[in-house]
């Protein structure tokens, strides 16, 4: 029998995950060896399974895909990651790949180029859409500078508390939420805010939540409580 490539899914739509399970366990040589909504429960079921390549989304219960990526290559070094996510590629193809992933991939993309992502990430290749992958090289070879886009000069936590501060999230829900202290929250705050260059906290909402309605839409913060750390 030939043997298949394992793929673990991490997102937090159950909707979702099933029907990329689907697809993926129709293609030659791939089959789906485990799911999770959160991170820590894909801590815990990649250990178990040993997949050769994680479909991780960004948005998530907790901290966010990127963070998830990062600490997870660290114990798995090995282990291949494919972002698949609804959020902009321009501001988050980058960082993903700087965390560790392999490939970038959005969600209103078809189901051929789904499996395509896969099967060129699995064989060694990057996988990015022609347009971020000009991009990319426009910023390297020609000195394009990320200031053109404000938000990439926030670090990849401050965007995700940025984000969270647009959905009108308190910074003691935001250090909850990212097992953080709320004085560590309280310092990306003024962080961002000498980035963007806004003079208080109310330009920073009304900045944030004008981000978060023009498009960048990210969950809400889950209201359960988190009691395991995540590193």
């Amino acid at each position: 029998m030939e043997k298949k490539h394992k793929v673990f899914i991490l997102d937090d739509h159950p909707i979702l995950r099933h029907g990329l399970a689907q697809l993926i366990n129709q293609q030659r040589g791939l089959e789906v060896c485990g799911e999770a909504s959160g991170a820590e429960e894909a801590f815990a079921g990649i250990e178990t399974e040993k997949p050769d390549i994680v479909v991780v989304d960004i948005s998530l219960d907790g901290p966010n895909g990127i963070e998830f990526i990062k600490e997870a290559k660290e114990q798995h070094p090995d282990m291949l990651f494919l972002v698949h996510s609804m959020h902009d590629e321009s501001l988050y193809a980058e960082r993903a790949l700087r965390a560790g992933a392999r490939g970038y991939i959005m969600k209103q993309e078809s189901p051929e180029k789904m499996v395509l992502a896969i099967r060129r990430i699995l064989s060694g290749q990057i996988y990015m859409s022609d347009a971020m992958m000009e991009q990319m090289l426009e910023h390297r070879y020609n000195g394009a500078s990320d200031s053109a886009i404000p938000m990439e000069a926030l670090s990849d936590r401050e965007l995700e508390v940025f984000q969270f501060i647009g959905k009108g999230e308190t910074t003691a829900r935001i250090a909850n939420v990212l097992h953080r202290s709320v004085k560590t929250i309280e310092t990306y705050r003024s962080r961002i805010k000498e980035k963007l260059n806004l003079k208080d906290n109310m330009q920073l909402i009304r900045q944030a939540m004008q981000w978060i309605q023009e498009g960048d839409n990210i969950h809400p913060l889950k209201r359960e409580p988190q009691t395991k750390p995540f590193p």
